[in-house]
Order: C-alpha cells, then structure tokens, then sequence
C-alpha cells in the first residue's frame, strides 16, 4: 500500500533542545529535501547541508539523510533533517515544509501506522514501541523492548500457523479420506495438539497481570489512625514534601500520591486520610476513600506509632505492619510489627524500602517469558481458547464442526498481529503515540 501524501512530524523531543529531529515520509519526501537543502548525499549517509527557503531565505545549516522506500522505517521514502532545536528555526523548517505542494503535518502514530501498513511490523510490535517510548523503569523498559523486538508476534504467528495447518489436514481428512495419501488418522491426532495449544495459551494469559502492573505500576496504599506517621513516611520516601505533615489530627483529607522507582519497578505510592470515627463530613469522605483506595491495592502499610491502633480495612492485598516514630517511644511494642522505622534518623527505611521492592518484583516477575501486555491481546487470546475448547467438546466424527472452531481460533491470533482485517482497532492503537512516532 502507498499513499500520496507526504507527511512530516518534529520526531524529537520538547524544544528547545541540542538537536532537533524532522522526519519525512512519502513519495515527496526526496523532492522536499533537494528544495530544502539543494543536493542529497547517497541512501542512508548523512551529510551537512545549508537548508534554505524557497525564496533563498536562510534557514539553518543541519545533517540531511534520505532511506529510500522499501529500505525504511515505514517501507515509503523516508528522510530526516537534524538541525538546531530552537523553536524559531524548528517553526521556519515546518512552515517551509507546510508550504510545499503534497505535504501536510502527520497525525498522531501516522508513521508507525504506515509501517504496519507496509508490512515493516505488526501490532503488537507498534504496541511495543509506543510503550519503549513510554518506559520510565527498566523493567517497562525490557519487556517493551522484548514485544517490540517480536516476541508476541513469533509466538502468535507460530499458534496460528500450527492451527491454519491442523485445519487442512482435517478438512483434507474430510474431503480426500479415500485417497491414499491423506493420513487417516489425522482427526485422532488433532485432540492431544489442540489439548497442548489451550494449555499453552492459558499459561500464557495468567502473565497478564504482571505485565499489567509493569506498564501501569504497583500500588502500594499507607493506611493508619491519624498522626501515626503516613505522611511523613511518605514525605520520607519520596524525597520531598509531597504531603502536608502537622501535629493537628486529619490534616491529610485527601488521597496524595507519588511515583517512585524502587529496584527498576515503577510503584506507585499513597498516603490517605486517617481512619477513625469523626463527624467532620470532610474527613468522613476522606475516611472513605483510604478505605477504597485500601480495596484497590496491591500491598498495604499498616502504621501505628504504639499507640494509636492498627487500622482496620477491607483488602485482598496483603499487609506489612509498621511500627512508626521509634526515635520518640522506642519501647513500645516493636517486636509486634514486621517493621520498626523512623523518619528522623532514618533507623528502618532502608529495610522497609527492601522489602517492598521485593514483594513488587515478585509479583511483576515474567523472567524469559512471553506475556501478553494488552486487555485486547487478552480478550483475543480467551476467544481463541473458546473455539479451542469448543473444538475438544465434540464428538471424533464431528470433523468439520472442528476444523471450523480452528479456524475462529486461527482468526482470533491473527487479529492480535494484525494478520487479518483488524481496522477498526486500528485508530485506537495508532492515536496512543506521539506526533511524529
């Protein structure tokens, strides 16, 4: 597929910077950049070049590439004008660009879009790459790398390929049992293949979660009576005063949260009103929301300074008990609490920190595996063990209805690639990313 617009995108970041990136797409793209810097040097070599307007005007001086179609990110003619990243000299490249005939601005995601267009990738390697650009930890930052790099697309394409061929040879079985060439015992064999593919892809389905947190982070909730210390353990970890600390009891109202990055894991931390009873209908609301934002938590800090009781909240995350403010009442109940920390001298941080990065790496450990990173690879992949599961329920001399429910499954794998007609997931996917991506 081509298209005959020739779109342009700033492809770096936030002016002004060092170097700011122009990148070109189209079947113009060699023109406008002979009208933009006068001569081209040869594909894929990058050579300082005056680049002016059409009327002589001097724009800047900046390096000019050109990778010539298919031999390119989107399959199309590409090329890239590095310059100065000023706004003023950015501004006057786009408005010379805007100006010449067949060009326009490219939309959101539109060169990653025509890369999937040319064939260059799938979609769930687009999808990779938006959450690679997207990545602030390192683990975000290896399993974008691994689904951009192909993983979930060799592994799909090989669940689809193994069903599309069981397929044939049962519709063959079907259609061509009297030949001699035609193995008769094809139908007998497609049971324990298709039995091994569902367990396969329901291993592979329970990644999810992990993957899930990985990309939208682990919520660690810090729950306590008031003035037991939330806030200032909050304040504490994050390195800053993010929250309001006083002696006054319900000055947090409110839920506040930070993001930290604790062992290459993002997680995502909350301080929340103190929990206890008050006819104050303002701290009556705040109540409630620690106590929903406690429901939706992956860990809870339960903290106590030894002498305001432990809150008591309904979660299926599992707990830590901490033991606050040890500086001040070092005697009191310690040892009835997994951890015993103080934000005055530091006495327990260190550890308490330890042990949540560990509990999140836990939880958000893949290792080497493939896990899927999308709700719609997962609902994709549960209709595929559907049909799957369908195909295991019938009778041996049923072949046809088999081969049928292989086929839903083989169309469901191929609309997580993009293999087959998925256009209407496509401006979904595609407007995620940025300009110029």
């Amino acid at each position: 597929m081509t298209s005959r617009d020739t779109i342009f995108a700033l492809s770096s970041g936030s002016l002004p910077s060092g170097v700011a990136v122009i990148r070109l797409s189209g079947p113009g793209t060699e023109a406008a950049l002979k009208a933009l810097a006068g001569s081209l040097p040869p594909p894929r070599q990058l050579a300082l070049r005056t680049l002016t307007a059409p009327d002589g005007d001097f724009l800047d001086r900046g390096l000019v590439v050109c990778f010539p179609g298919p031999l390119s990110f989107t399959g199309e003619d590409c090329g890239e004008v590095h310059v100065h990243g000023g706004r003023a000299v950015v501004a006057a490249i786009l408005k010379t660009l805007v100006d010449m005939h067949g060009l326009r601005p490219a939309e959101a995601g539109e060169f990653t879009r025509r890369a999937f267009l040319h064939g260059k990738l799938d979609l769930t390697r687009a999808e990779g790459l938006a959450d690679l650009i997207e990545a602030e930890t390192e683990t975000e930052r290896r399993l974008a790398a691994a689904t951009s790099g192909g993983v979930l697309e060799g592994l799909y394409s090989q669940w689809r390929r193994q069903l599309i061929e069981a397929r044939a040879m049962l519709e063959a079985d079907l259609d061509f049992s009297d030949e001699s060439d035609v193995p008769g015992s094809v139908a007998d064999q497609a049971g324990p293949r298709i039995s091994a593919m569902l367990q396969d892809i329901r291993r592979h389905i329970s990644g999810f979660r992990a993957a899930e947190m990985i990309r939208d982070g682990y919520r660690v909730v810090i729950l306590g009576a008031p003035n037991a210390g939330k806030s200032s353990l909050l304040n504490k970890l994050a390195g800053r005063e993010a929250a309001i600390v006083t002696d006054i009891p319900g000055t947090t109202r409110d839920v506040i949260q930070v993001t930290l990055d604790l062992g290459g894991y993002r997680v995502h931390l909350s301080d929340t009103a103190g929990i206890r009873h008050s006819e104050d209908a303002v701290e009556q609301l705040g109540v409630a929301k620690a106590r929903e934002r406690a429901g939706q938590a992956d860990l809870l800090l339960l903290l106590s300074d030894g002498l305001t009781p432990m809150p008591e909240v309904t979660s299926a995350a599992p707990a830590i008990s901490v033991r606050t403010k040890i500086d001040a009442r070092p005697q009191i109940g310690g040892s009835a609490f997994d951890h015993a920390i103080s934000v005055v001298n530091g006495r327990g941080i260190e550890a308490l920190v330890e042990e949540i990065s560990k509990r999140a790496a836990l939880t958000m450990d893949v290792g080497d595996r493939a896990v899927p990173t999308r709700q719609r690879h997962v609902d994709l992949l549960n209709r595929c063990a559907g049909a799957l599961e369908r195909a295991l329920r019938l009778e041996s001399d049923q072949t046809e209805l088999v081969a049928e429910e292989l086929r839903h499954a083989a169309d469901a794998l191929g609309r997580i690639t993009g293999a087959i007609d998925v256009e209407d997931v496509l401006s979904s996917i595609f407007s995620s990313f940025c300009i110029g991506k």
